[in-house]
C-alpha cells in the first residue's frame, strides 16, 4: 500500500517549500515473537522468546515483553543493557527519535539489538499497515510519536492473543511521561514508569541503583533554596552568540582548583580567546568539556588565574560559608597586568557527559541511601547518587553517569552503572585508566578478525610481480628490548660510483588493511597503539602487529621502502619509493647495535652498515640543529618489574644511546621525504603533521626562570631558542641546562595532524622543517597508514578510493587521530604515575635531592632527577598553623617564613606514598633541607636493586 507524507521545509533563501514523499506500507512485517506462526519469521533473525525468560516482576507475574518509549530508551540505557532485561520490542519510531537526539545511545541500543542473547527486536512500525498513523492537524510531532507508540503497543497486545500459548504474553509499555501513561491506561494497555517496573523485580533489587535520576527540574526548585542562576534556552543563546553578547566555547575545568575554569572561545579573534570563569555561581553547573555560552563580565570584575591549589574535600554539601571563604582566597591581591578576560556561564549548548570512574564517599548518616561519588578525574564535580549497596561499594572503583544538575543542588545527580573492582588492584586501576582516557581496549570483534589473512600465510609469485625484491640487501632493525611490533628496518651500502645507498624500509600494513572494511574502521577508531607500563593496547590485531607486518629477522616481509642515494656529506642526490619484499638479517636492541658500532673486532656486513648509518646520522643531526631544530628534554622513566609479582622493583630515568639518535635521524628524513612527495602529488589531500610555534607568552616562565640564574633565553625564533639553550650553562650547576630544556618542553604547543587542503601553515617548529608527516610507524599509528595509501597512489603502486581525496573526511579523521594521540599520551603518563606509586609503596620512605621547577603561591613543584619524578611540596597543611607565605610573581619566588625559594634551587625532599585517600593515592613530598647552599652534589648511594628486565616498547619518535 502506498501513502504519502507531506511536510514543509525552509530553503536557504528563506522560502517555504512543500515536500511530498512516498511512504510504503506493508502487511508482511513480522512481529518478532518466536511462537507466532502468523508472521513469516526469517530464519536466524533475532526474535523475542516464545516463553519470555528474564526478571520476575511482582507487578506483572505473567510472561511479558517490554516496549519502551523514546525517553526511557534515552535515559535508561544502562538498565536496558543489563543482562537481566530481555525480550524488548524497540519501535522504529523510538529508534529514529533516539538517533536524532543521541548518537552514543543510538549506537549502544543497536549493539544490544544485535546481541542474540538479549532478545531485543526492532519492529518497523512506521511501515506496517496496521501501526502507521498520520500526524493530525495541530498535533505536535511529539504527541504524534507518543500516539504511534501506543498504537503499536495496542497492536502487539491484540496480535499476541492469537498465539496458541498456555499463557497469553502481555506487552508492557514503559514510559516516564505521565500523560502518555494515563492515555495508555485509558486505552486498555498495561503501562508502568521505568522506576515502577524496575522496583517490582523480585530477585534484582540492585538494579534500582542503575535507574537514571530524571526529575522535573522546575518542581525541585520549589523545595529548596536556589544556588545557581537559570540556564538560558538554546534559542536565546544562539541569538546572543550571533549578536556578540555571548561567546561560545569549550569549558575546561581546572585540575588543581575546582572553583576555576577556562573557556576556549571559538572564532578567529585573538581578543578574548580564553575566558576565565571563577567562583561556583559563575561556573553555573558546567562540567569539563561541555560546550557553553559565556557572558563577559565588566572589566572591573576581571580576575587573574589563581596560583592556589584547591580540592573539593568538604563532606557537607551545603557549606556555603566555607565555599565563600575559599572563593575569597582566589581574589587575594593581584597585579593588574595579570588580570584576564573573565566571565560567567549563562547556558549549556551541548553537554559532554560520559560515564565517570571513581569511588563512593559513603554518607556519614547511618543507613542513608544518598551518597556522594568522587570521580577519579579531579576536573569533574562530585556526583550525588542513590544506592542501597553503599557498604558493598565502599573501597571499590565504580562507574557513575550524570543524569542532571538542578539549580538548587550543589552537586549534579547521577546513577550507579557498574562496579569495576577493588581500588588499588592492578587490573582494576588499569581498567580505570583506560576508561578515563577513552582508550578503546575491548577485544577485536569477529567482524574485524574476519579480514585478517588466513594462516599459514606466505608471499606468492603473484605478490612478487608488483614488488621489488630487496631480500639480497643487508637490512636490520634497531628497537628497544622486548619489542615485537617492529615497524622499521634500515640498510646502508656503498655504490660503485662511491656514493652511499641508504634505505628505510617500513612495514607495509596498508597491504593487509584495505580501505573501508571492518578492520580498517576499527584501526581508524583506535588511531594509535597505547603503551602502558606492563601492557600494550594494539591498534591492529596481534597477527599483524607482532607477526605478519612486524619486520622480524630472517623472514620475508612486505615493506614500503624509501631509498636515497647520498654523498658522504649526507646530501640527498636521488630519492625513490617502492613497494618491496625484504628479509631482515638482524633484529637488534639499541644496546646491541651500539656494541657493534663500538667494537673494534666486528667487521661483518651488518656492523659496516650500522657504522655507515651512524656516520651519516651525526651529519644529519648537526645540520638539523644548525637549521634551528630543538633538542628538548623530558625525564622518561623505566621500571624494572619483578618477574613473579609484576610489581616495579626499580625505577630509573632512561639512558639514551647514540643508536637511538641514529634511528631517529633516518625516520625524520623518511618522514620529510614522503611529506614532500605526497604534497607534490596531492596538494589538497595530503595528511601532514605540523607543530605550531608557541605564542610568546608561553615562554614567560622559561625566560623568568633563566633570568633568576642570570641567563638570557631568546625566544623570537626556534633557532634563537636552540642557540641560547645551548649556551645556557653553568659550570658549577651542570644539571641546569637539562632543567631549562625540560621547562622549554612545557612551553611547547601540541604537534597535530592536518589536511593540507584545509590549512596553509605547514611548518614544524620543533624540527625546523617546512613540511613533515608520519610514515614510519604504520603498525602503531593510523595516520601512517593513510600516508602509505597516498604514497602508493602517487607512485602508482595502488589504486585510490573516494575518501582518500575528500579533504573534509580527512580533516575529521585528523581530529580523531589528534584526540586519540593526546589521550594515549595521558594514559601512558597515568600508567607511569600508578607504577611509581606501587614502587614507593613497596620501598617505604626515602630522602632524595630535587630541583624546583615551578614556584606557586602556596607550594613548590620539584623534579627528582634520580627517578625522573615530579611532585608538589605544599606549605599549607590542613589542621596545622599556616606559615607566613610571600609570593613574588615577577622573579618568581616564594618566601616561606625566612627562607626564599627560587626556580631551579636545589632542595632535599622526603618521598613517601600517601594512601590516606585511597582513590587519589599520591606521592607526598615534604621538605627535608630548605636550601642547599653551594653546588657540590653529595655522592648518592643507590639503595635500589639494578636487575634489568626487558622493557616494553615505548614511542620511538614523538615528533
Amino acid at each position: 500500500m502506498l501513502t504519502s507524507r507531506t511536510f514543509l521545509k525552509r530553503t536557504r533563501a528563506g522560502a517555504v517549500m512543500k515536500v511530498v514523499r512516498e511512504h510504503y506500507l506493508r502487511e508482511d512485517i513480522a512481529c518478532g515473537a518466536a511462537a507466532c506462526e502468523q508472521c513469516g519469521q526469517q530464519p536466524g533473525e533475532p526474535r523475542l522468546e516464545a516463553q519470555p525468560s528474564g526478571a520476575a516482576s511482582s507487578l506483572c507475574p505473567a510472561p511479558h515483553y517490554l516496549l519502551p518509549d523514546t525517553n526511557v530508551l534515552l535515559h535508561q540505557i544502562d538498565i536496558l543493557e543489563d543482562p537481566i532485561i530481555r525480550n524488548v520490542i524497540v519501535l522504529q519510531t523510538v529508534l529514529q527519535e533516539v538517533r536524532k537526539r543521541s548518537a552514543p545511545v543510538y549506537k549502544r541500543i543497536r549493539d544490544v539489538i544485535a546481541n542474540p542473547e538479549k532478545h531485543f527486536y526492532s519492529f518497523t512500525n512506521e511501515h506496517h499497515r496496521e501501526t502507521y498513523i498520520e500526524q493530525e492537524q495541530g498535533e505536535t510531532s511529539n504527541d504524534r510519536n507518543d500516539k504511534a507508540i501506543r498504537v503499536a503497543a495496542k497492536w502487539y497486545d491484540e496480535h499476541l492473543k492469537k498465539i496458541n500459548n498456555e499463557e497469553t504474553i502481555q506487552v508492557i509499555l514503559l514510559t516516564n511521561d505521565r500523560n502518555n501513561k494515563e492515555k495508555a491506561v485509558e486505552e486498555g494497555l498495561t503501562a508502568y514508569t521505568c522506576e515502577e517496573y524496575i522496583k517490582s523485580l523480585i530477585a534484582n533489587p540492585d538494579l534500582v541503583d542503575r535507574l537514571a535520576c530524571v526529575s522535573d527540574e522546575g518542581k525541585e526548585i520549589e523545595s529548596g533554596r536556589i544556588i545557581f542562576s537559570e540556564h538560558l534556552p538554546l534559542s536565546k543563546l544562539q541569538q546572543g552568540i550571533k549578536s556578540g553578547i555571548y561567546f561560545q566555547g569549550t569549558f575546561r575545568a581546572n585540575r588543581d582548583n575546582y572553583l576555576e575554569a577556562t573557556v576556549w572561545v571559538y572564532g578567529d579573534a585573538e581578543e578574548n580567546k580564553e575566558i576565565i570563569i571563577q567562583g561556583l555561581k559563575n561556573l553555573n553547573r558546567a562540567v569539563h568539556e561541555d560546550l557553553v555560552a559565556v557572558e563577559l563580565l565588566a572589566k572591573d570584575q576581571w580576575v587573574a588565574p589563581s596560583s592556589v591549589v584547591l580540592q573539593d574535600e568538604g563532606q557537607n554539601e551545603d557549606d556555603d560559608e566555607n565555599e565563600e571563604e575559599k572563593e575569597n582566597t582566589l581574589k587575594s591581591s593581584v597585579n593588574k597586568n595579570m588580570l584576564r578576560p573573565s566571565g560567567r556561564v549563562v547556558g549549556i549548548i551541548k553537554r559532554n557527559w560520559r560515564p565517570f570512574c571513581g569511588m563512593l564517599s559513603k554518607s556519614q548518616i547511618k543507613e542513608a541511601r544518598r551518597h556522594l561519588f568522587t570521580p577519579a578525574d579531579r576536573r569533574i564535580p562530585r556526583i550525588r547518587i542513590e544506592t542501597r549497596q553503599a557498604s558493598t561499594l565502599e573501597g571499590q572503583r565504580i562507574i557513575v553517569a550524570i543524569d542532571g544538575w538542578p539549580r538548587n543542588s550543589r552537586y549534579p545527580n547521577g546513577h550507579f552503572v557498574k562496579n569495576l573492582g577493588t581500588a588499588g588492584d592492578k587490573e582494576t586501576e588499569t581498567e580505570v585508566l583506560l576508561l578515563e582516557h577513552d582508550v578503546p581496549h575491548q577485544a577485536f570483534s569477529q567482524a574485524v578478525l574476519s579480514f585478517l589473512p588466513k594462516m599459514p600465510w606466505s608471499i606468492t609469485e603473484e605478490d612478487m610481480k608488483f614488488r621489488e625484491d630487496l631480500r639480497y640487501l643487508c637490512v636490520c632493525s634497531v628497537d628497544p628490548p622486548g619489542c615485537t611490533d617492529i615497524d622499521d628496518a634500515l640498510h646502508c651500502r656503498e655504490l660503485e660510483n662511491g656514493n652511499l645507498e641508504v634505505g628505510v624500509h617500513i612495514a607495509d600494513v596498508s597491504h593487509f588493511i584495505r580501505p573501508g572494511n571492518a578492520l580498517d574502521q576499527e584501526s581508524a577508531k583506535r588511531g594509535t597503539t597505547v603503551y602502558l607500563c606492563e601492557k600494550r593496547i594494539d591498534m591492529v590485531p596481534e597477527l599483524l602487529s607482532s607477526n605478519l607486518c612486524s619486520l622480524r629477522s630472517n623472514v620475508d616481509r612486505f615493506a614500503f621502502s624509501c631509498i636515497w642515494e647520498m654523498n658522504h656529506n649526507a646530501e640527498i642526490l636521488k630519492t625513490r619509493f617502492t613497494k618491496s619484499v625484504i628479509n631482515s638479517k638482524a633484529s637488534l636492541t639499541y644496546a646491541e647495535a651500539q656494541m657493534r658500532i663500538d667494537s673494534a673486532s666486528m667487521q661483518d656486513d651488518i656492523t659496516t652498515s650500522l657504522r655507515g648509518l651512524n656516520k651519516l646520522a651525526k651529519v644529519l643531526k648537526k645540520r638539523r640543529i644548525d637549521n634551528g631544530a630543538l633538542t628538548l628534554s623530558s625525564p622518561e622513566v623505566r621500571f624494572h618489574i619483578d618477574s613473579e609479582t609484576h610489581d616495579p622493583i626499580d625505577l630509573q630515568t632512561k639512558e639514551l644511546k647514540e643508536t637511538n639518535s641514529l634511528v631517529e635521524e633516518f625516520m625524520l628524513l623518511a618522514n620529510i621525504s614522503v611529506a614532500k612527495k605526497i604534497h607534490e602529488e596531492f596538494s589538497e589531500y595530503a595528511l601532514l603533521r605540523k607543530h605550531p610555534a608557541p605564542p610568546p607568552s608561553n615562554y614567560d616562565i622559561l625566560v623568568k626562570a633563566a633570568k633568576s640564574k642570570n641567563l638570557e633565553i631568546k625566544t623570537d625564533s626556534a633557532k634563537a631558542l636552540a642557540d641560547t639553550l645551548d649556551k645556557a650553562e653553568s659550570p658549577d650547576f651542570p644539571y641546569l641546562n637539562t632543567l631549562l630544556r625540560i621547562l622549554a618542553t612545557r612551553c611547547m604547543m601540541q604537534a597535530v595532524y592536518f589536511c593540507s587542503g584545509m590549512d596553509n601553515d605547514f611548518h614544524h617548529y620543533g624540527l625546523a622543517s617546512p613540511i613533515y608527516t608520519h610514515f614510519t610507524s604504520p603498525i602503531r599509528r593510523y595516520a601512517d597508514i593513510i600516508v602509505h595509501r597516498l604514497l602508493a597512489v602517487a607512485i602508482e603502486a595502488d589504486s585510490t578510493y573516494p575518501e582518500l581525496t575528500d579533504k573534509h573526511k580527512l580533516a575529521d579523521l585528523c581530529k580523531n587521530l589528534n584526540y586519540r594521540h593526546k589521550m594515549a599520551q595521558y594514559a601512558q603518563r597515568a600508567s607511569v604515575a600508578f607504577h611509581t606509586q606501587l614502587f614507593f609503596k613497596n620501598k617505604g620512605v626515602v630522602n632524595e635531592e630535587a630541583y624546583i621547577l615551578f614556584v606557586r603561591k602556596n607550594a613548590i613543584v620539584v623534579l627528582i632527577p634520580k627517578y625522573g619524578l615530579e611532585g608538589t611540596v605544599f606549605f599549607e597543611e590542613k589542621d596545622k598553623p599556616k606559615p607566613n607565605l610571600n609570593y613574588n610573581d615577577e622573579v618568581p619566588s616564594l618566601t616561606v617564613e625566612n627562607t626564599t625559594f627560587y626556580t631551579f634551587d636545589k632542595v632535599k625532599v622526603n618521598i613517601m606514598l600517601d594512601a590516606s585517600n585511597i582513590q587519589h593515592q599520591k606521592i607526598r613530598m615534604a621538605l627535608v633541607e630548605p636550601k642547599i647552599l653551594g653546588s657540590d652534589v653529595p655522592n648518592q648511594t643507590t639503595e635500589l636493586s639494578t636487575n634489568s628486565e626487558p622493557e616494553k616498547k615505548k614511542k620511538k619518535l614523538k615528533k
